[in-house]
Parts: C-alpha cells; sequence; structure tokens
C-alpha cells in the first residue's frame, strides 16, 4: 500500500520556475489570509544540485518577487560592466562592432544557478513551503476519466538491477494536489507522458534544442578581467561551421574565477559531431585560451536547453495542472536568458492558482487565467520578440542572415511569421552523406587541470548513481543501436553524449557489436532522448537524490 500526501498545491522541480512560483504563491496566500498547504520536490540530493546555467541574470523578475533580495543575501557573482562580442576564426578573432539589442547586458547579474537556487529554496523554506528534495516524480497520476492531473507519484527506492526490492526497499510516495505545476526544465519526462494523454503539443511545432557544456575554472590573481573592460564575453564561428548554431561565454565570477561555457544547436546534421571535442576546442583556441590561460577547471556539467519558443509552448494548462519554464520552452532565445523568464511564468502560474482557490475550483477554464496574465506580460512580448529566432538560426547559408536581419528589424515577425522548424532526431545525414568519415579531427592536448576528458568532467560534476538499480536510461532496441544505426550513423549516440554513457563495443574474435550503457555517468542533459535519429532511446527519472551534485556552476 502506497502512503498518500494531499496539499493544495504541488510543484515538480526545484528550479526557478518552480522555486519563484512556490514563493509568489506564499507571498499572496498571505496577502489573501489563505492558508495553503505548498509542496515542491526536486530529484537533485538537494536544492541546487541539477541546477546549471549560463549563467546571466536579468533581475527584472527578481525584483518584482524579492525587492530587498540584496538584504536577504542574494547570491551575485558580480554585476555585468560592458558586453563583448567577439567572432572566432580557426587561428584568429575580431570584435564585433555592432551588439545586438538583446545582447546588451550592462548592469545585470552573473550569478551560480545552483547557488540562486539554493538561495530561493532558502526563501521559499522561510514561507513555509514544504521542499522534498531527494524525490524523483516518476508517474502522473490522472482522475478516473483521464483527462485531470491530480497529482504525482514518486519513483521507489532501494530496487535492484533486475528490478526486485531489496531491503531497504521504499514505494514511491502518491502526492496529491488540486493544482500540480510542473516546472522540470528541458524535456521533462513527465511532461512527455502528459503530452500523449492530453495532446497539449497540437498545432504547435516541435520543439528544439540546444545541448551546452559549462565550466567554473580557478584563474590566478591577475588575469585577463584584472583590467578589460567588460566582464561579459560571447563568441561565434569557431570551432562551428556556418550553419550549425551555436557559441561560447565567459564571464567573470568572483575570486577569481570564470564561468566558461559552449553550445551547439541539435539540429546539427554530421553524425560525427562530437560536443565535448567542440567543446575542448573552443576553449584550446587562442583568444579563450589566452583568457583562461594558468587556470584549473573546479566544476563541469551538461545540460539542454529549449530554444524553440513562443511556437514551441504547449497548451500552458490543462485540468488541474500548469506548465512553467523550460518544459514549457519558455526562453528567451535571442537574449540567451531563461532564468528571469521561467521565474517570471512560475509568478505568473501562481497568481491563477490563488483566483482558483478563491473560485474553489481547479478546471481547465479556471485556470486559463494562466494563460491571459500572461499575454499580458513583458514575458510574453520578450517571447514574441524571440518567435522566430531559432528557427532562422537552423537555416542554411545567407538566407539564416537574411531571416535573423529581418527578425531584428520587425521586432521578431521577420520575412515569414511562424518558420517552421523539424524535430532534431530528424536532422542527422548519413555517413557517406554528410561526407564525413571516421578519421580524427585535431586533437588538442588533455592535460588533467584545465583541459579535462570527459570521464574526469563527470567525476568534476560530482555525478553519483547507484550502480545496482535499474538503468533510468531506456534502449528500446539495442539490434537498431549495434547494427542500422551503426551502419547509417556510426552510432552518434557514443559522440553527443557529454558524459560518456554510452559504448560501442566489438567482439574480438566473433566481431559482433554491443551497446553499453555507463547510466552512472549521466548528467541528466537529456540529450539522447532528444537527437538519437530512430527515438529508441528514452530517459527517465533514476532513484531519487542522485545525479549531478552541482554547487558552483
Amino acid at each position: 500500500m502506497r502512503e498518500k500526501i494531499d496539499f493544495d498545491v504541488l510543484f515538480v522541480g526545484g528550479g526557478p520556475a518552480s522555486l519563484a512560483g512556490a514563493i509568489r504563491l506564499m507571498q499572496l496566500a498571505r496577502e489573501k489570509n489563505i492558508n495553503l498547504e505548498v509542496a515542491l520536490i526536486e530529484k537533485g540530493a538537494e536544492i541546487g544540485a541539477h541546477a546549471l546555467s549560463g549563467a546571466v541574470l536579468n533581475p527584472i523578475a527578481l525584483r518584482e518577487l524579492i525587492p530587498d533580495y540584496s538584504d536577504k543575501g542574494c547570491p551575485i557573482e558580480t554585476v555585468v560592466r560592458g558586453d563583448e562580442f567577439i567572432y572566432l576564426t580557426k587561428n584568429s578573432f575580431f570584435r564585433v562592432p555592432f551588439i545586438p539589442r538583446y545582447m546588451h547586458n550592462k548592469g545585470y547579474f552573473v550569478i551560480s544557478l545552483s547557488k540562486f537556487t539554493k538561495w530561493l529554496g532558502e526563501i521559499a523554506l522561510e514561507l513555509g513551503v514544504n521542499i522534498f528534495p531527494g524525490f524523483a516524480g516518476k508517474e502522473i497520476l490522472y482522475a478516473s476519466n483521464n483527462k485531470s492531473v491530480e497529482g504525482i507519484r514518486t519513483g521507489d527506492k532501494g530496487l535492484g538491477k533486475d528490478g526486485t526490492p531489496k531491503s531497504n526497499f521504499e514505494p514511491g510516495i502518491d502526492l496529491m494536489a488540486k493544482v500540480t505545476v510542473f516546472g522540470e526544465g528541458a524535456r521533462g519526462s513527465l511532461l512527455q507522458d502528459i503530452a500523449k494523454k492530453l495532446d497539449i503539443f497540437s498545432d504547435k511545432m516541435p520543439q528544439v534544442f540546444e545541448i551546452g557544456i559549462k565550466e567554473v575554472i580557478q584563474l590566478p590573481e591577475n588575469n585577463y578581467f584584472s583590467s578589460s573592460k567588460g566582464n561579459d564575453i560571447h563568441t561565434l564561428g569557431y570551432p562551428l561551421d556556418f550553419d550549425t548554431p551555436g557559441g561560447g561565454f565567459i564571464y567573470e565570477m568572483k575570486d577569481n574565477r570564470v564561468a566558461l561555457g559552449f553550445l551547439a544547436g541539435l539540429c546539427y546534421e554530421d553524425p560525427l559531431f562530437d560536443i565535448y571535442d567542440e567543446f575542448i576546442r573552443f576553449k584550446s583556441h587562442p583568444f579563450v585560451a589566452g583568457i583562461i590561460k594558468n587556470g584549473k577547471v573546479l566544476q563541469q556539467g551538461a545540460r539542454t536547453v529549449s530554444t524553440g519558443g513562443y511556437y514551441t509552448m504547449p497548451k500552458l494548462f490543462v485540468n488541474g495542472a500548469l506548465f512553467t519554464g523550460g518544459c514549457a520552452a519558455i526562453q528567451n532565445t535571442p537574449a540567451l536568458k531563461g532564468i528571469h523568464a521561467s521565474m517570471k511564468s512560475g509568478m505568473l502560474a501562481a497568481e491563477a492558482i490563488i483566483s482558483a482557490f478563491e473560485e474553489n475550483s481547479f478546471n481547465a477554464e479556471t485556470l486559463s487565467l494562466y494563460k491571459t496574465l500572461f499575454e499580458k506580460s513583458w514575458l510574453n512580448e520578450e517571447m514574441l520578440e524571440g518567435r522566430n529566432f531559432a528557427q532562422a538560426l537552423a537555416k542554411k547559408g545567407i538566407t539564416k542572415f537574411v531571416h535573423l536581419g529581418a527578425q531584428y528589424f520587425s521586432k521578431g515577425r521577420g520575412i515569414r511569421d511562424g518558420l517552421s522548424t523539424e524535430d532534431d532526431c530528424t536532422t542527422l545525414k548519413h555517413v557517406k552523406e554528410s561526407g564525413q568519415t571516421s578519421a580524427e579531427k585535431e586533437k588538442k592536448v588533455i592535460d588533467g587541470t584545465l583541459y579535462v576528458d570527459k570521464l574526469t568532467g563527470v567525476f568534476l560534476s560530482k555525478t553519483m548513481h547507484r550502480e545496482d538499480q535499474p538503468c533510468h536510461i531506456i534502449v528500446h532496441d539495442t539490434n537498431i543501436c549495434v547494427n542500422e544505426c551503426y551502419e547509417k550513423y556510426q552510432s552518434p549516440c557514443t559522440k553527443f553524449c557529454p558524459g560518456n554513457v554510452y559504448e560501442i563495443e566489438t567482439d574480438e574474435k566473433t566481431m559482433k557489436r554491443r551497446l553499453k550503457v555507463n547510466f552512472s555517468n549521466c548528467l541528466h542533459c537529456k540529450t539522447c532522448d532528444i537527437k538519437d535519429p530512430y527515438r529508441n532511446i528514452k530517459w527517465t527519472c533514476p532513484e531519487g537524490g542522485e545525479g549531478p551534485g552541482y554547487t558552483v556552476v
């Protein structure tokens, strides 16, 4: 018999959307003298353990939510004093004289999202939110008509590798709520289930993503930022080709640390594209290497970002549930920012929930106030300006820049409003068609200190999984992996995964291939669930409390 706990409101996910939403809900409940039991679950071992972002924070939502954030000890690393926009060629660079308006960050904050969400969690606790870290949402609980969300079931703990209970087995708990708010982040696994049941993506464009790798690097006392005009650097160009969206960033942090990261659109076509190799090439470029020289990597992590924007957002409400933040594609893609957008979406959801409790009605019609509030907010304006941006970036050749230029001057509309996009899993060319070979590109030196390999990166992410549990990465048919996928694409999972989760082993005697899944390396980035050309891989939550242990990224 599973334990069942009733709440008024349940937030799923411990990111900025859920935390800001829970805080705003408790503020409104106090103002209106409404007594609410509010819970928030987080699959990481603690709030912030799975939180990773660039991260430059536009403080607009923070100022609305917590006006005295400075007095409350908000963990700000640095304030942006100036922007630098750099185009990298293979061996050189030049400064772009024109910085797009949406990338003007002067006065914004550089933060560590893991520190920031931990701080938000402390404020939520003070307001009375019941926070449960180490609990993964595993299953949606629907009403008997299968048209209403009634809560979620957390994952079982203490299962053996074969799925049988061990001596320390703990069954999952049914967390029931009048309203469940989903803030799972990009490619939310529970949202995928709701999409199948309640058709929330009907008439929407496919969500598209970028994969990003980030490090925090300790620099010597005298470094680039000691005398630079700007402390917020974005790069375009090398090592990506002209047709692959993406770029790098370098942000100054306090205590002579730097946040360095690299992202690439998962719409890339080359099946041999290895995001980690590209990341090392980016770091090794003379411009970047000059900034981080004599440094040491302190922490590394990886995550996908939902970049499709306005036309890829799901329906934001159903009976008993709302969708916020990255899982709902709420991201200001042109500005490369999602934290303030996620926070605002959670805050708007809180306003709709309070109204629902005042009416004592939690159906879709009542909760549709969330969409109404969204459409009247500054967040909607931001989303509209970037509504065709990712789609334009995915275009090839000069067409890309024609679309981007037209969008810039028309505040997002461009030449054609509603530019089409396609699922990232459909864009890979066959190895022969791509013209690529398995020949190694120029390899850069891995020194174990400033330039580390994939497995060292996993170690530095503090990722841990109990190895004698069921594998949380489901490969439906391994025969596809070792035969058809290998022949056509050379097993792209072995390249797009930044944690070295997937390996193809070949028996020396029989020459038969076998897929090896090192699920304990999983960084929970979910790239495999997005990019696999056969949709043969499904990412699910492992036992609660496992995965990365981020503290400074």
